[in-house]
């Protein structure tokens, strides 16, 4: 199916979100839980789950919001994964985790005599989707290695989608024993078309944007006119809620958007007479009610990549039309002196009107705008270092 069969552009504007909410907070040393009321004003403090484990993506079933999946590394250091169908209050550990078909040595490139053997395991499970709406139980996991994983069962069991884990060209893609990133190189945004549950695309440190249009079968890449590590290395990407034809992608090199029928990334970030890259950094979140409308967290993208606010002064970036301009907004941020990290899962909305904006940081912060990213005050501190933020 080509993008002109699917229905065009903008969707129905999904209805603004009411009562009250429940925040989900993945970080280097446990789950927690903060909830909030239907005015936003009040919040808990955060409950624990899973304290020393780490949890590296917690995520709400929109179909079901007391249905809860969670990637954890557990204190011995196995990867798994932790489900709850009841909000939280207790858990259960998959059946069967998500673990490659084979763990037998693959050659990092076939056609040279000195291939690089790589034993190929995950060693995190560090991005969790919910499938389409259609399909109601169905979930989908990324790893370090890449890989891909998916559940029809809550995410009980799980099982490698073979298309793209065992694709002959995944090796190169991926560039295995090469990835020098913190954690390791990961396959960490799973996107799936509204319209389609079989359109899919991915986003993987060092392998850029894939997409299939057969529910994982087959996948092409979608660099886009991008070269070299422009092309190979998103941070995160983010589809237009109303508008599946639109891709936003923030990554080292910049801000870059695709709309899918034109099938070029775009920089849409700061102009090229600023500093360079300037609009480095790691998170992406789009409006749920309108694809022209975007966030992201600016980092100093200078040649030390401190993955730090440039100057010590963090804000959120804001544009209302595609990427055509943008605004700094940072009132309530510390003015100075702040050396925090918010990484690519710790950007995310709300879906209320007026919409809320969230991020994670480093230092074991939750900080909330109420008035979609102009304003912002914090909402929990002591946490430790966290890796995602979801609302539930």
């Amino acid at each position: 199916m080509s993008s002109e069969d699917f229905p065009k552009h903008k969707l129905r504007v999904p209805r603004a979100r009411r009562g009250d909410l429940r925040l989900w907070i993945g970080t280097r040393k446990g789950l927690f839980s903060i909830d909030g009321d239907a005015e936003r004003a009040e919040f808990s403090e955060a409950e624990p789950h899973w304290i020393g484990s780490t949890a590296f993506h917690v995520v709400a079933d929109p179909r079901d919001r007391d249905s809860v999946v969670a990637g954890i590394r557990t204190v011995d250091g196995l990867p798994t994964v932790m489900a709850s169908r009841n909000g939280g209050k207790t858990w259960s550990e998959a059946a069967e985790p998500p673990r490659f078909a084979s763990e037998s040595p693959f050659e990092s490139d076939p056609a040279s005599t000195a291939a690089q053997l790589v034993q190929r395991h995950v060693s995190q499970v560090f991005a969790i989707t919910p499938g389409h709406a259609s399909e109601y139980g169905t979930w989908y996991a990324g790893t370090s290695p890449q890989g891909l994983f998916r559940s029809s069962d809550h995410g009980s069991t799980w099982e490698p989608v073979a298309g793209l884990n065992e694709h002959p060209d995944f090796d190169r893609w991926t560039s295995p024993g090469i990835d020098d990133t913190p954690d390791g190189p990961k396959l960490h945004g799973i996107l799936i078309d509204p319209r389609d549950a079989d359109h899919l695309f991915v986003a993987m440190s060092t392998g850029g944007v894939l997409e299939s249009r057969d529910a994982g079968a087959t996948w092409t890449r979608l660099d886009g006119g991008l070269q070299g590590p422009a092309a190979l290395d998103p941070h995160a990407v983010a589809m237009g809620v109303t508008n599946p034809d639109r891709l936003w992608m923030q990554s080292h090199f910049g801000v870059y958007r695709m709309d899918l029928e034109v099938g070029t990334w775009d920089r849409v970030g700061a102009p090229e007479t600023e500093e360079e890259r300037q609009d480095a950094g790691f998170p992406m979140a789009v409006h749920p009610a309108d694809p022209d409308v975007a966030f992201t967290v600016p980092m100093d993208g200078s040649d030390a990549w401190t993955r730090m606010p440039k100057d010590g002064r963090p804000a959120v970036m804001k544009t209302l039309d595609g990427g055509q301009s943008w605004t700094r907004h940072a009132e309530g941020f510390p003015k100075e002196r702040c050396w925090w990290t918010v990484k690519r899962q710790c950007l995310a909305v709300d879906g209320y009107d007026p919409l809320g904006v969230y991020i994670g940081t480093s230092s074991g912060e939750v900080w909330f705008s109420r008035d979609e990213g102009e304003s912002w005050r914090c909402i929990a501190r002591g946490l430790p270092y966290i890796y995602s933020v979801e609302v539930g």
